[in-house]
């Protein structure tokens, strides 16, 4: 057998299940977590920031063991419900929230301030505001992302929030021209932006693409900042249903078509989901020899 599994970009061999049970049988008193970190020393699986890839390799494991391919130690802690690890959490601003009515030019709204706030007290304060007034709700990404946080007179006006992108879109893939393995080493320098909110009081036109094009030039350094490596491509989906991009459009975002509507575990070509508009973002003039190396 060739390989047994393709997992997150990487193709698992025969050769290194056999290596993960020779893990597992030399350290019988570590525990699954333990384990995971050691896979990922063995392998030298780290993410573009030197971070090991702790929670895939964790993942993986756990999929062999599952298979039968494997046999982990018995679980010794059971964790919360991961949903609700997930939710937005319920923690109020330290000030009041003013919610008056903010309605200008957007000349006359005066300075934009846009914080980065993963990582950062005000974390769950941007939770807390997509929660409670943006039409999905809050999930808490897995794996890198930002969170921007706009102020303008001293007060929250938008959020947007930004992932790391999908590993398959057609029609992206084909904007890029990238090979397959040059989209699994680089798809890392591409970023999703998941959400984006303009708090319901606030009534500035043209504010939407303006500021989609000021996070535009601040994304790749905040970036780098937390992960320590740059993003060169954009992308969002929008729901053609209920928006027609044209905050995007205006912010230089270029339409590339639909997707296919399946999402990425479907077991068969039919879609199972409405179809979204696939939009991107060029972040540099050369995006493409960057992509491509």
């Amino acid at each position: 057998m060739q390989h047994e599994f393709a997992y997150r970009g990487r193709k698992v061999s025969a050769a290194d299940i056999e290596s993960i049970r020779q893990l597992i049988a030399a350290h019988p008193g570590l525990s699954r977590r333990r384990l995971s970190a050691k896979l990922c020393e063995a392998w030298n699986w780290v993410q573009p920031n030197g971070q090991p890839r702790d929670m895939v390799a964790r993942s993986l494991m756990l999929e062999l063991h599952r298979a039968g391919h494997i046999q982990l130690p018995t679980q010794r802690f059971i964790p919360h419900n991961n949903a609700a690890r997930h939710r937005a959490p319920v923690v109020e601003p330290e000030l009041p929230l003013e919610v008056g009515t903010l309605e200008c030019s957007l000349a006359g709204l005066g300075p934009l301030e846009i914080r980065q706030v993963r990582r950062t007290p005000d974390e769950a304060f941007f939770g807390r505001l997509l929660q409670s007034h943006h039409y999905l709700r809050y999930t808490q990404p897995v794996g890198e992302h930002l969170k921007h946080l706009v102020y303008a007179r001293g007060r929250p006006i938008a959020c947007l929030a930004w992932s790391s992108a999908p590993r398959h879109l057609g029609p992206r893939d084909r904007f890029i021209g990238w090979s397959l393995a040059q989209r699994r080493a680089n798809l890392h320098l591409v970023a999703y932006n998941t959400r984006f909110l303009i708090l319901p009081w606030v009534r500035v036109p043209h504010l939407a693409s303006h500021l989609l094009a000021l996070a535009a030039r601040q994304l790749s350094a905040d970036w780098q900042r937390l992960y320590a490596h740059p993003i060169y491509l954009a992308e969002t989906f929008i729901d053609p249903g209920r928006f027609r991009g044209t905050c995007y459009r205006a912010a230089n975002w270029i339409y590339l078509g639909l997707t296919t509507g399946r999402g990425k575990d479907a077991p068969t070509k039919t879609p199972n989901r409405s179809l979204k508009e696939l939009w991107v973002r060029p972040l540099v003039r050369d995006f493409r020899q960057r992509l491509c190396r």
